[in-house]
């Protein structure tokens, strides 16, 4: 078998991880009341736990993907997670995956593939300064505090929900990316350059606040609300600070920006219209209210 199949089936199987994953887990916070305390409460379900199992083997599956084959290859498969995902996840709801929802689902994938590979941005200098950071850093905190706080409210329809604390949780994941590269550079200097960053520690932070938000995503809407805006959030946020601060360029021209405008298009409206579709669906199978129109 060469590299590059075996670079594929891993990439694969590690989409399947995750899809598991996440099925879980929002199978086991959804079960909690927002009363209660969340992460306590998921601390004590073993299902929750199988889906840090499962998280744990996607990624390693992913690192071996990615040694295996170019990172080209390997991202735009990953996101083949949402075909694995939301169908299992309507099986396992007891609700239908209609023909509209596989519509919506391959054009999602299908389009954050194109963003992916089209828009493969090149690669800028890590160790901007905090200076350089403020301002586009300070931009996506509001835009992520504010989905937040309106994902929180319980006047806000599960739906819309799900999606707004889903896409809060992947653009704080965006910004993890973008401290990643940095501080895994710093590992060269010994663990005291790592502990005295500060982006350790925003880093660090940002993950930690968006596994929160997956959770309560999770917990409060179908994972076809949360899960679409997770997987586009990342990279969109990523993308942003990379060309916003570390000097990152998309290597694109011409028909390649029309292509990946189109491309963002097709993301926005897929994730909406999922979101509404299985919304409307659970309303019935799982007490799931469904999206205003």
């Amino acid at each position: 078998m060469s590299p590059m199949v075996a670079s594929v089936l891993c990439a694969l199987a590690a989409a399947f991880l995750f899809a598991c994953a996440s099925v879980a887990q929002q199978s086991a916070a959804a079960q909690v009341p927002e009363d209660q305390s969340l992460i306590a409460t998921l601390m004590r379900s073993p299902r929750w736990w199988a889906g840090l199992v499962g998280d744990g083997g996607g990624y390693l599956m992913q690192v071996v993907a990615l040694a295996l084959g170019s990172v080209l290859i390997v991202q735009p498969l990953l996101v083949s997670m949402l075909l694995f995902a939301l169908p299992l996840s309507a099986r396992f709801s007891g609700y239908r995956f209609t023909r509209r929802s596989w519509t919506l689902a391959i054009g999602l994938t299908l389009a954050l593939g194109v963003f992916l590979v089209v828009g493969n941005p090149t690669e800028g200098n890590a160790d901007a300064a905090l200076g350089e950071w403020a301002v586009p850093l300070a931009a996506v905190v509001v835009v992520i505090a504010t989905a937040t706080l309106v994902g929180l409210s319980p006047r806000v329809e599960p739906g819309w929900r799900a999606l707004l604390l889903g896409g809060a949780s992947g653009g704080l994941y965006g910004v993890a990316v973008a401290f990643t590269k940095y501080v895994t550079d710093l590992f060269d200097d010994g663990a005291l350059a790592v502990v005295s960053a500060w982006q350790s520690w925003a880093l660090v932070a940002a993950g930690v606040l968006g596994v929160y938000l997956q959770q309560r995503a999770f917990q409060v809407g179908p994972l076809s609300a949360s899960l679409p805006a997770m997987t586009i959030g990342e990279p969109v946020v990523a993308v942003f600070l990379g060309m916003a601060v570390l000097d990152e360029r998309l290597r694109v021209s011409g028909t390649g920006i029309v292509v990946i405008a189109l491309s963002a298009v097709v993301m926005l409206v897929a994730t909406i219209g999922l979101s509404r579709d299985q919304a409307a669906l659970t309303s019935g199978a799982n007490a799931a209210s469904p999206l205003s129109s």
